[in-house]
Formats: structure tokens, sequence, C-alpha cells
């Protein structure tokens, strides 16, 4: 018998400790008979004001050694696939990294699908046949550089990026609208047919539906695409308003 919830999917969702913008958002854009279960990466919510790419690798390393236990206590409710709401580690050694990635986490959780930032927002881009983007961030150089790396081996064109050196993982949430709006107009340009925006704990989902509009173009928020990419690969065809255009067009 099916759960009498998620009697269409259950997903496991993999979040970071830290993160208090991700869980929310994927609740908002629930759909009948979907549920979404959380388990929790840990990290600790370390002081950043400036960033090395020794700390980013340390801490890669440190979060490596948390994704198999944080997948097996999610696994424990036997959901039907994973959705990863934390985005850097997708996009990290390019392409193939991501790949590479992805077939750890599949062999971690048993063979289980996965939804993923870096997957999702190529995915997203190729149906809309856009091929120069601008990419806003709330991380340091140190980090955006796999971003960067990742879409341009996916053959895109980054024209534009803007990173907003949050000082925590915690801070990250704290960023309010009118920065993030000021951070879309000042990386938007003629050359710009597609803005993303990378980091789950970034609250841009709605925002990113109203600047679809007055920017004229697609303004990709990563929940929401990643939101999509697990419940389009899982026939749920269900169109949600005003979350974006890739939620309510495709």
């Amino acid at each position: 018998m099916p759960d009498v919830r998620g009697w269409r999917k259950k997903f496991g969702v993999l979040a970071p400790s830290t993160n208090t913008i991700v869980e929310p958002d994927f609740y908002m854009m629930s759909v009948p008979g979907v549920t979404a279960h959380i388990s929790r990466i840990f990290m600790a919510n370390t002081s950043r004001d400036g960033e090395t790419t020794e700390a980013t690798e340390q801490r890669q390393i440190r979060l490596e050694q948390e994704m198999k236990p944080t997948i097996e206590r999610v696994l424990t409710a036997e959901p039907d696939y994973m959705v990863m709401g934390m985005s850097l580690p997708t996009f990290r050694d390019g392409v193939e990294g991501n790949r590479m990635w992805k077939a750890r986490m599949q062999e971690y959780s048993g063979g289980l699908g996965m939804a993923n930032g870096a997957e999702a927002c190529e995915r997203a881009l190729n149906l809309l046949q856009v091929k120069r983007i601008a990419v806003l961030t709330p991380y340091w150089a140190s980090s955006s550089n796999h971003v960067i790396r990742f879409f341009s081996e996916a053959g895109f064109e980054v024209v534009a990026h803007k990173d907003l050196e949050c000082p925590s993982p915690v801070a990250i949430a704290h960023v309010e609208a009118d920065r993030i709006r000021a951070a879309l107009r000042e990386i938007d340009g003629e050359r710009v047919e597609a803005i993303v925006q990378c980091g789950t704990d970034l609250n841009m989902v709605e925002l990113a539906d109203e600047a679809d509009r007055w920017l004229g173009k697609p303004v990709l928020a990563i929940n929401a695409v990643i939101w999509w990419m697990a419940l389009r690969e899982n026939d749920i065809q269900d169109k949600l308003y005003g979350y974006g255009r890739m939620l309510r067009d495709f």
C-alpha cells in the first residue's frame, strides 16, 4: 500500500544543517501526493571574512564524509527518490565532477534517482534554448569558480557573475530582497539571455518569478529548478505558479 500522504512519491531531501531556506521552499512548492522528508548534512556555521581555496577544499572533504550517513538516515523512511538541497557540491570540478558526484550518491542510496542543482540548471537552460548567462551566488570566488567552470564546460557562456560573499552559512538566509534586486540589475545586460541563482539558502524563489517579468528574461532560482527536476523526473506534471517559468511552463 502507498504512503497515505506521499501516495504519488516520497522524496528524501538532503540539506545542510545551517540551511533555513530550502526546506520551507520545498514545502511551499509542494503538490498533492508528494512529500519531502529532510535529512540534515552537518555543517559548522564558521564565519568567513575571506575565503581561500584550501579552506574550501577542507570543507568539501568534511562534507563528503557526511553524505553517506545522511543518506542512510533518510533511507529508513523508504523514499522513492532523492533531492539534493545543497547546490555547491553538485557544481564542483565541472561537468565530469557532477556526474561522478551523482554516481557516488546513487551508490549510497542503492540506486535512487537524485535531483541536483547543477544538472537541473543545465537541463532548464537547454530547454529554454539560451547560451549566454549571468550567475548570482552567495559564495566567495574560490567556490563560485566551480559554478562558472561547470556552466562553461556544459556549453554556456557566463558573461557576468556576482558573488555576495556572505560571511557565514547561516548569513546567506539573511540577505534581503533589496540587495538581491540590486545584484540582479548589476549582472543583467543586453548579452545576457538568462540569469541563474545558485545557493539553496538564498531566499530567491518568489523574487526570481518577479524578476523574470521586470527583466524580460528567464531568472532561474535554484531551489525552484531543483524541485522542477524532481517532479518532472518522476512524471509529475503539475503546473505551479509564482515560482518561475520552469514550474509554470515546462
